[in-house]
């Protein structure tokens, strides 16, 4: 799924965020990214989902060459490509239905399968009942799995997270990874950027470090089962 090759990511105004990175990440894993600020974790995810692109190195993600992606292409890959963050980016003045349809709406899809999605995707992570509620009257854990759920409408087999539990309690962040592990059990691969070490720490899955942009632990674990009561909501 993806697979990173002597990847480098050099910025004018701060040289090399990543280093000669090299690694590789399986169809279903999920799995977690950590390291100190200024590690390279956000470069990293921002290169799988094209918002940047490798100054060296290859970066594949699902058989694409990141480096390679013509203009034209680069909307498709993003749809391949559901993306989390930590600051939620919701729009404060649409409704929540309005936020998770967004980007059905800019890829096109006809108002009833926007709305038949976008339920779906609502109904997932527990806000189907919020629909017509605007972000400002949601709580910080109900704001971010708003952002899930517009992550996730367009089935990307692919999500990667940036610090998705940052601001949110210990109770919250457990949920949010729950939400997570279900997804990964129906085969979707995740990539999750955190610094949270004691939850990391708490759950069986792979743990990839990394250091001035180059990766110096990469922590194999089993797979989450539907018996682990560690992540029960």
């Amino acid at each position: 799924m993806i697979r990173c090759d002597q990847v480098s990511k050099r910025y004018a105004e701060s040289g090399d965020v990543l280093n000669h990175l090299s690694l590789e990440i399986a169809a279903g894993e999920m799995v977690f990214l950590t390291g100190h600020s200024g590690a390279g974790k956000s470069t990293l995810l921002k290169l799988i989902a094209c918002l940047e692109r490798p100054s060296r190195g290859q970066l594949l993600v699902d058989g694409r060459n990141i480096g390679r992606l013509t203009p034209r292409q680069i909307p498709h890959h993003r749809r391949q490509v559901g993306m989390i963050f930590q600051d939620y980016r919701l729009l404060m003045d649409r409704s929540v239905f309005d936020n998770v349809a967004l980007p059905l709406v800019v890829a096109g899809l006809g108002s009833q399968e926007v709305a038949r999605r976008v339920r779906a995707a609502l109904n997932q992570v527990g806000l189907l009942n919020r629909e017509k509620a605007h972000p400002l009257a949601l709580s910080g854990g109900e704001q971010q799995r708003v952002g899930i759920a517009r992550a996730i409408v367009g089935r990307p087999p692919l999500l990667v997270a940036d610090e998705p539990t940052g601001n949110l309690d210990p109770q919250l962040a457990r949920e949010v990874m729950a939400l997570f592990a279900r997804f990964n059990q129906v085969g979707v691969t995740l990539l999750i950027a955190s610094h949270d070490l004691a939850l990391i720490s708490s759950l069986p899955y792979r743990t990839l470090t990394l250091d001035r942009g180059r990766l110096v632990a990469d922590t194999h674990a089993p797979k989450f089962t539907a018996s682990d009561a560690s992540l029960s909501v």
